[in-house]
């Protein structure tokens, strides 16, 4: 399994490269046949192609990521906390998220789900 230092470091290029506007850099996580489910509950993402899409979709909304606390890591898991900024329909908002990566041996991402839903959506609150 990846170690500690491996998956904290594909949760900080993740949101680094979500930062940049940057789908490739978040594909090039992802196992060819890994599945997206965001928010969980919703039709999930599957394969690169798929990701890639929604990837591209998210980053045009201009929204940022900010890791909130530790990334927590388990066996082949890895959770973490973060807010996302963006302003929607003339609002300055944030939502308060959990996302859940599970890593394959190889240490690519394999599955992704975000735990959030109408219930985290704050409006007013700052850009980070």
């Amino acid at each position: 399994m990846p170690s500690h230092e491996h998956m904290v470091a594909a949760v900080e290029a993740y949101v680094d490269a979500f930062a940049r506007g940057d789908p490739e850099a978040v594909v090039a996580l992802f196992a060819d046949n890994a599945t997206v489910e965001d928010p969980v509950g919703s039709p999930a993402h599957v394969g690169t192609d798929a990701i890639r899409k929604f990837y591209t979709e998210s980053m045009k909304t201009g929204a940022k990521l900010q890791i909130i606390g530790p990334v927590r890591t388990t066996s082949e898991f890895a959770a973490f906390a973060f807010e996302v900024h963006l302003e929607m329909g003339g609002a300055t908002m944030r939502v308060d998220v959990i996302d859940t990566f599970r890593f394959r041996p190889d240490g690519k991402v394999a599955e992704m789900r975000a735990y959030f839903s109408q219930n985290n959506f704050h409006t007013g609150a700052a850009n980070a």
